[in-house]
């Protein structure tokens, strides 16, 4: 098991690529703290435990500060630890430059910029203090490439980027690493609702002639979370089938 006894945070872990990283993580040894404002986190959790896994879930948004420090607290004082904070929680709220509202920015960027900022900010000192962690961050090739109607998301997926870079120096000295990944188009339920006709098109574009399934992208998240990626930090590694290169 490659996360045996490791004590990993996933935010936005009730579905899609989340969902995936969270049972994958579970199977590979670790206790998984699923964090998620969608109720069917729980479920994601009751059948990680069914399954011989360990998770528990808390309903809690990742803009709101005071909770997420005392959740990381609860959770280093029960555990022992707090090991792997995946920040995966994101929203878009796609429009074009023009049209787009000052509320739809704020809404975005505040899930996807300021969450991850909180999170980490939190996690941080008990991976110092154990001088052991592991942070991956979602971006996307969004962030590296931009995207029409998408002025918000790929600002905040560029800024993650830039994030896990300036982090890798500010806490490589206490053994911690901080890297993004940047998936491609993948089949969740943002994707779920793209006319069928762009949908094909999009699929036409990418190299390998295929769209990701979440656990795809899961297995990067893996990667970056273990031991044998002790000695990566300050990456964005694309997972997008050829898309960016």
């Amino acid at each position: 098991m490659r996360l045996k006894n490791k004590i990993a945070v996933v935010t936005g872990g009730s579905r899609g690529i989340g969902q995936a990283i969270s049972e994958l993580f579970a199977k590979e040894g670790a206790t998984v703290i699923i964090v998620d404002l969608l109720p069917q986190g729980q479920k994601v959790a009751d059948d990680i435990n069914a399954n011989g896994g360990k998770a528990e879930f808390h309903s809690v948004s990742v803009t709101d500060k005071m909770a997420i420090e005392s959740l990381f607290a609860a959770t280093n004082e029960k555990h022992g630890s707090l090991d792997i904070l995946v920040n995966n929680a994101g929203i878009t709220r796609d429009r074009t430059l023009e049209k787009m509202s000052e509320d739809e920015w704020d809404a975005v960027i505040d899930v996807n910029l300021k969450g991850v900022f909180l999170c980490t900010q939190a996690a941080a000192p008990y991976m110092k203090a154990n001088k052991y962690g592991r942070i991956v961050s979602a971006a996307s090739n969004v962030g590296l490439r931009g995207n029409f109607g998408q002025t918000n998301y790929a600002a905040t997926k560029a800024g993650v980027i830039a994030m896990s870079k300036t982090w890798t120096m500010e806490l490589g000295k206490h053994g911690i690493t901080a890297n993004a990944i940047a998936p491609g188009f993948t089949m969740t339920d943002m994707v779920d609702k793209i006319p069928q006709e762009h949908f094909a098109a999009i699929k036409e574009s990418i190299p390998l002639k295929t769209v990701a399934q979440p656990i795809d992208i899961a297995y990067g998240y893996l990667y970056l979370a273990s031991d044998e990626a002790r000695f990566v930090s300050g990456i964005c590694l694309t997972i997008d089938g050829g898309t960016s290169r």
